[in-house]
């Protein structure tokens, strides 16, 4: 009711005291939120925005903390608004509603009669960079309807990029955009073409389906109709619109690509295995006297690259994206904390070194993420498909990681992981970045209508801890398993579990500290030495330096081979050049930590020979397997770490009754078995959530306070460096307590817990600090 009456006072005060003008938004900047101007103008975006409510009626919220990541109710954005603060560099509202093109919002939407919100020759003139009408485009081609055109030269005295096949593609599909569906249809052939292609992409229609679709719609139509009867034929209209890909062909074992002076060759030159599956498809070919079958070859593996550079070309030729590629440099909040890839040390040694690459704000900074997956879904077909996916991070941090704007560069195709053989499949990739460092491409800039030089940079690979290892070529398993460690990794053999251990992290810790000297309490030795430097690009290819053969199998070399992404004159340079995906790492550390606690079968760390190891060192006696006197039979203590039936029930109850807000998790109550004790079909998310936000509430009355507290504490700092914003002395602080946290870890769980997953969480607040947000890497 408080809050009504406060909306009221607010109305009140917005009608007596009069409008901001529609373009006024100076109230952005202002820093006494409490005024009257700042809160007339967060009211004046509250009632724009609510024009343009999604589904559930919310709007993202543009506060400072949640910088349109989060989609909340009108009311608690203006909370927030007012609060947080408005996000500075945000002015223009494309996100509420608000055209990209114009300044001012407006508040109504025109829309066609029929429904449809497109706008088809804006889509051509964006995928062409010409105009639809009769006139000069960009200041380059003069283009008319019948297809015809004449090359001119723009303000600059320079001639256009386009040809007469470009103008050629223009022509015909303008001609379609202008076609009927059917006599006095009022929706023309092209937008009705492309609505139902979008509507098939993103309801996963198989291509039979859809051709199965029109070819119904072809008969329910009125006569006259031109729609395509097949899938095939309905692609081809607009197949002018999209980029396309190129099919390489490839060594079935991942040796060489048949491509540019191998394009020719039949069978793979390093391990000899034919370029085709032994198995053919008979074609019949129809002549113009008799018919006749031939066979036609079956590539064994291919690679499908997807050209990078008219894909970075097109990001600039389109209005709605041209001049937010500046946003990092214009746009972008200044006030030393990190909300964007560009507020990261990374990035600005990046610019440092190269200043004639940082002159020019429209040059690309790129994220490079790959990891396998399995496109028959859940399936009991084993099946590991790779793609490569790059990121812009020019654009602001509410659009560069939404799924429209990443750019599939390579697929690769499967049945098995391409592992420490991924270099032969970047190699098209890796030839388009060096070309775009080293010559750039010359691009043409919609939003200042002239063209420049563009030239691009791979800031760091994202992946998983396996993706590491393929990518970077050092192997992450093994006695130096750590890729920062590197060579100081420490690992312990553990004799009885047959696996390496990870522990050894007092070497974080001050030089004084108390639990350096605590022999007892951790792995029985004394602890003196610093912690491990890490790794830069130069140190990694002087080790390098020793490997005589590329793909070295030896168990006590970690590197495998040189990276192709050395290749690239920049990559020794980078500040950090691979990056670990965190949702990944906290979904291996929770599955550990919930499946010791609650001992559950297949995920426990803590078992007979964990025991048995703990008696060979020599530590927690308390802990070690002990006999029965009057059955002489071996039994396991209960440790402090593990929950007792009752305290189990409380724990999975909480997690049964859980009800998570839209949008933070799927129902994970459906994952939770309370009798027997189990979580089942988590996904990596999921687990996420639960690591950061929901463990330490479940956990408060099932374990003893120093083993909640310290799991707690784990839990927070995963929480703490997943913020949006990030300060780079609360990261110092969090790199000095996550050293304490797993060493009072290491004093309560036995060593077979330690896996490398655990051991990488002290790594990744120093990973925060030089990368930035987690949420863009």
């Amino acid at each position: 009711m408080l809050y009504l009456i406060f909306l009221i006072a607010f109305f009140i005060v917005l009608i007596t005291v009069g409008n901001i003008t529609s373009g006024d938004k100076s109230w952005i900047n202002i820093e006494q939120r409490a005024s009257l101007t700042y809160v007339r103008g967060a009211m004046r975006f509250i009632l724009f925005a609510s024009n343009h409510l999604d589904e559930d009626g919310k709007i993202t919220c543009p506060c400072r903390i949640c910088v349109n990541g989060q989609s909340m109710y009108p009311q608690d954005v203006f909370d927030h608004i007012i609060c947080n603060g408005f996000l500075r560099g945000y002015v223009n509202w494309g996100l509420h509603g608000e055209g990209v093109g114009s300044s001012t919002p407006e508040v109504e939407i025109n829309k066609q009669d029929e429904g449809f919100l497109h706008d088809i020759h804006g889509l051509l003139s964006d995928a062409f960079g010409m105009h639809a009408e009769n006139t000069n485009i960009n200041g380059g081609m003069n283009v008319d309807l019948d297809g015809t055109c004449t090359e001119t030269r723009d303000d600059h005295g320079q001639y256009s990029q386009f040809e007469s096949s470009d103008a050629d593609m223009f022509s015909k599909l303008l001609k379609e955009a202008e076609q009927e569906l059917y006599p006095n249809c009022k929706m023309s052939k092209l937008p009705f073409l492309v609505h139902l292609y979008h509507i098939k992409c993103l309801n996963g229609w198989s291509n039979k389906s859809l051709s199965m679709l029109l070819e119904l719609l072809k008969e329910a139509l009125p006569d006259g109709n031109t729609l395509p009867t097949t899938y095939n034929e309905m692609k081809k209209i607009f197949s002018g619109l999209g980029l396309g890909y190129e099919k390489i062909h490839a060594c079935p074992n991942g040796c060489v690509l048949f491509w540019k002076d191998r394009e020719n060759q039949q069978e793979c030159d390093v391990c000899g295995a034919s370029r085709w599956k032994e198995s053919s498809v008979v074609v019949e070919d129809k002549g113009e006297n008799f018919n006749s079958t031939k066979k036609k070859n079956i590539p064994a593996k291919v690679l499908r690259w997807f050209p990078l550079k008219p894909r970075l070309q097109r990001l600039f030729m389109c209005s709605k994206t041209a001049s937010l590629m500046k946003w990092h440099e214009e746009g972008r909040t200044k006030d030393g904390l990190m909300r964007h890839p560009a507020d990261s040390p990374a990035w600005k040694y990046l610019d440092s070194r190269y200043p004639e690459f940082s002159a020019d704000p429209r040059n690309v900074r790129l994220g490079l993420a790959s990891d396998g997956f399995n496109p028959f879904g859940m399936m009991t077909v084993s099946h590991s498909t790779w793609p490569v996916i790059l990121i812009p991070y020019n654009l602001p941090p509410w659009l560069c990681m939404k799924q429209p704007n990443f750019i599939l560069t390579l697929l690769i195709s499967g049945p098995k992981s391409p592992g420490n053989k991924i270099d032969v499949y970047l190699q098209p990739l890796i030839e388009e970045l060096k070309e775009l460092w080293d010559e750039g491409l010359k691009t043409y800039d919609v939003s200042v209508n002239q063209s420049f030089l563009m030239r691009a940079v791979v800031l760091w690979t994202i992946s998983d801890l396996p993706g590491l290892s393929s990518l970077s070529g050092y192997s992450a398993r093994g006695m130096y398993a750590c890729p920062y460690c590197g060579f100081d990794t420490e690992s312990l053999w553990l004799v009885h579990s047959r696996k390496y251990c990870y522990m050894g992290h007092r070497r974080w810790l001050e030089a004084d500290h108390i639990y350096r000297q605590d022999a007892q309490s951790f792995d029985g030795t004394c602890e003196t030495r610093p912690a491990p430097m890490r790794l830069t690009g130069s140190e990694a290819l002087r080790q390098l330096e020793c490997i005589e053969d590329e793909y070295n199998n030896g168990s006590m070399q970690p590197w495998k081979r040189k990276s192709i992404f050395f290749q690239l004159p920049y990559w020794e340079h980078l500040l950090l050049r691979h990056n670990i995906d965190v949702m990944h790492t906290v979904k291996n550390i929770f599955d550990n930590t919930c499946g010791t606690i609650t001992s559950q079968h297949g995920k426990s760390k803590d078992n007979y020979k964990a025991r048995c190891d703990l008696e060979d060192m020599g530590i927690r006696n308390d802990l070690h397997p002990k006999v029965r006197l009057r059955t002489n039979t071996k039994y396991l203590p209960k440790a402090c770490y593990q929950m007792t039936s009752k305290e189990k029930d409380a724990f999975f109850k909480v997690l049964k009754d859980l009800r998570a807000p839209d949008e933070l998790s799927s129902n994970v109550s459906h994952c939770v078995q309370l009798k027997p004790h189990k979580l089942i079909g988590l996904k990596s998310h999921d687990c996420h959530v639960l690591m950061l936000e929901l463990l330490p509430i479940a956990l408060r009355k099932s374990l003893p306070n120093e083993v909640c507290s310290t799991i707690i504490d784990f839990c927070n700092y995963f929480k703490n460096i997943c913020s949006k914003v990030l300060c780079e002395r609360d990261l110092d602080l969090l790199e000095h307590r996550i050293a304490i946290t797993l060493c009072e870890m290491e004093k309560i769980f036995p060593p077979s817990f330690f896996t490398i997953m655990v051991h990488l969480a002290i790594h990744l607040a120093n990973e925060a600090k030089l990368g930035g947000p987690v949420n863009f890497r």
